[in-house]
């Protein structure tokens, strides 16, 4: 059984972290991308589906594509940030499961299903969203995580060969600035939201 893990690291992924708009001028490797995706691979999706798509835009070009796609209030964040990620859904993820669920035919289960699909699809890849999050903190980054922008501008600039894939949501990513954050927004109590029934 494993052990809690300690308060420093409880801080770093949850209590003192932060979502960030503006980052120090500090690049993001390629090796730190593929950390963040070996990291977040291993949290768990429902039959291992693994839907999420990603992609990371670290060139100008790329990252003013995305920021062309998003809400004014959004556009500076995409493009001073080191790296965008767009964190796509595909809901032909079943095609898959013969290799990543293979002790069973799960694909089956999707087959001809695509309300059924793009459900589960939007579901894990939610939750690989969460993981993104948590793996880049754990690596020492920092995110901030969006919603503001056309997702049909945001499929056609970087799924259009790939139209099984939809954009979920945005982030960007980089080692962010203290200095421009404000306050932390309230977090309720246990009572405010939960029930122990």
């Amino acid at each position: 059984m494993a052990a809690p893990i300690d308060d420093a690291a409880l801080d770093q992924l949850f209590r003192t972290a932060r979502s960030y708009n503006h980052y120090r001028d500090e690049p993001v490797g390629e090796d730190k991308l593929r950390a963040i995706w070996d990291l977040m691979k291993m949290g768990p999706t429902s039959a291992n589906q693994l839907p999420a798509r990603l992609v990371w835009c670290v060139s100008e070009e790329a990252k003013g594509k995305l920021a062309d796609a998003c809400s004014e209030g959004n556009r500076d964040k995409v493009r001073k940030a080191p790296v965008s990620v767009v964190i796509g859904m595909d809901v032909e993820f079943h095609e898959h499961l013969p290799e990543l669920f293979p002790h069973t035919d799960a694909k089956s289960w999707f087959d001809g299903n695509r309300e059924l699909r793009e459900a589960s699809a939007f579901r894990n890849s939610s939750l690989q969203g969460g993981y993104f999050i948590l793996a880049a903190r754990a690596l020492g980054l920092d995110t901030g995580p969006m919603s503001g922008f056309d997702a049909g501008a945001v499929d056609k600039a970087f799924f259009a060969e790939t139209p099984a894939v939809r954009t979920n949501f945005i982030a960007t990513l980089g080692y962010g600035d203290p200095a421009t954050l404000h306050g932390r927004s309230p977090r309720p109590a246990f009572e405010t939201f939960n029930r122990i029934v």
